[in-house]
């Protein structure tokens, strides 16, 4: 939870340094629309946007997307795609994915977010999962996310939080 740090313009520029603007990139949109689309729906949730689009590059592998989902499904997040019975979930949109992804956030670090509805939600429920985060607010930090609850690798969180600290120090922050 909390505000951005980064800006979709500084995200896209540590993304394009770390890939190559051409790439193998294969999100349904811009890399730049998909940075400032994390941004704002962060902003409506309180969900640190910046982050969640650090997250979305570990899950889809830099937006190559070489597991579970495919670029058609605008899962961002890897929602659904467990170990046990994958059934990786499908969004219209981008836009309707990223928001699946931060709300899917809100419900690990907000206690306060006990429906998939609006309150608490500022946008309508797009994540098909929400209600199987049990008890809301369980994964506070991101160091919290591993281990079982978003991810089952321990150093799930320390490995977004490294790529992360990378962003910020391409930005100067």
């Amino acid at each position: 939870m909390g505000p951005a740090r980064l800006t979709a313009a500084q995200l896209t520029a540590w993304f394009e340094s770390k890939t190559g603007a051409a790439g193998a990139y294969r999100a349904s949109v811009l890399v730049e629309t998909l940075a400032r689309q994390f941004i704002d729906e962060g902003a409506a949730e309180g969900v640190a946007g910046d982050i969640a689009f650090v997250q979305a590059i570990v899950e889809t592998g830099w937006f190559r997307f070489p597991g579970l989902v495919s670029p058609a499904q605008n899962n961002f997040g890897g929602i659904g795609a467990t170990d046990h019975h994958p059934a990786p979930a499908t969004f219209p949109d981008a836009r309707t994915g990223v928001r699946a992804q931060i709300q899917h956030l809100r419900a690990y670090a907000d206690p306060g977010a006990v429906a998939c509805a609006i309150p608490p939600l500022r946008h309508p429920c797009a994540d098909p999962r929400f209600h199987l985060v049990v008890p809301k607010g369980k994964a506070r930090s991101w160091n919290e996310m591993g281990g079982g609850n978003w991810a089952a690798s321990p150093e799930y969180g320390q490995t977004i939080l490294g790529l992360y600290r990378e962003a910020l120090a391409v930005a100067g922050r």
